[in-house]
């Protein structure tokens, strides 16, 4: 293999997306991923600016910029090849009223009809799906490819970087970590290291059934149920500080039957694959996506909490700026790692 000009590490959403970016620019881009599932393929694929806000109960600033992500959605999506679903989101119970105001505070459109809120303003990915044609659109770009190894250390050299593999090693102009919760890799400068490892790790567990549950996605107290695939995705558990992947039964079976309680169903036996992803979250919630703060030539797409999906787009946006030396847009600011390098 010719040596490439960027080596992105990781090929979760960010990783891809940023590689995607980069492909249609016209860069030679290679993905390194030691394989396996990984926190982007264990998720509902999400792309719910308005329900996200709402429900974490963000500011304007970050709705906009969530909405401002959704945005890039539809372009992204058909140059990908991704199967963007765009259908109602639905609200049931709790709070009714109180969530309808922050729709209405936060410039987010929906109707509500007795304890019911829905929306036309978020979208779903299937993740698989997704995945699989980003990673094979980056390999069959020209000087793209997905390789499946593992970066054992980063030597900065005098035009950019050493990638060390296990029994090989690349050379590149610049070098993107999208590493997820990993450790930050041996030769990674000081600073970057605290950043990487001071991502903190949220355990999140879904269940997915062969069962049609519903045909839109519907959320309640405890508990969200999608359509996914021919069948359904119940979640999600949001457990900040655990890296453990064991599916925990008992949550599994409160997850179960929350979700039938928002679908107000009685409860029937289900055959549910309850898998378990570990994202991971900067200190404020939002990604770190840009220059790394002490590496000349090595970038961050780490960290996007549950809005890795949803953010894709624009964190491949904010990185390939940056590697290009664009005039960074307006969001970008937002996302720079370098924001917290003053509490490292």
């Amino acid at each position: 293999m010719s040596s490439p000009a960027i080596v992105i590490v990781g090929a979760g959403v960010l990783g891809l997306s940023t590689a995607f970016s980069l492909t249609r620019r016209g860069h030679a881009v290679t993905v390194i991923d030691p394989g396996g599932a990984n926190a982007s393929s264990v998720a509902a694929g999400m792309v719910a600016p308005a329900m996200e806000s709402v429900l974490d109960d963000v500011t304007p600033e970050t709705a906009a910029l969530f909405r401002a992500g959704r945005d890039l959605w539809p372009d992204f999506a058909e140059a990908a090849g991704v199967a963007l679903a765009r259908r109602p989101a639905e609200w049931r119970g709790g709070d009714v009223a109180g969530l309808a105001a922050r729709f209405e505070a936060l410039g987010f459109e929906a109707r509500r009809t007795g304890d019911r809120l829905i929306t036309e303003e978020d979208y779903q990915i299937d993740p698989g799906q997704a995945l699989g044609a980003l990673a094979q659109a980056v390999a069959q770009a020209e000087g793209g490819a997905v390789v499946q190894d593992r970066v054992s250390a980063l030597v900065q050299t005098a035009d950019g970087w050493s990638i060390e593999l296990g029994r090989r090693s690349l050379s590149a102009a610049a070098v993107v970590l999208a590493t997820g919760v990993e450790a930050a890799i041996e030769g990674a400068p000081e600073a970057t290291r605290r950043l990487v490892d001071g991502v903190q790790p949220i355990r999140g567990q879904i269940g997915v059934t062969g069962e049609p549950l519903a045909d839109h996605v519907v959320r309640g107290p405890g508990a969200y149920v999608a359509p996914m695939a021919g069948g359904t995705v119940i979640g999600a558990t949001m457990e900040p500080g655990r890296r453990d992947a064991a599916p925990d039964w008992t949550m599994g079976e409160r997850l179960s039957q929350a979700a039938w309680r928002v679908l107000d169903r009685t409860p029937a036996p289900l055959d549910i694959d309850w898998r378990v992803g570990v994202r991971g979250a900067s200190a404020d919630g939002l990604p770190m996506a840009g220059p790394a703060p002490d590496g000349r030539a090595l970038f961050l797409a780490l960290a996007p909490r549950r809005n890795g999906w949803l953010l894709g787009p624009m964190v491949g946006a904010v990185v390939a700026d940056a590697i290009e030396g664009r005039t960074p847009q307006a969001y970008a600011h937002a996302l720079d790692p370098r924001r917290f390098q003053a509490e490292t």
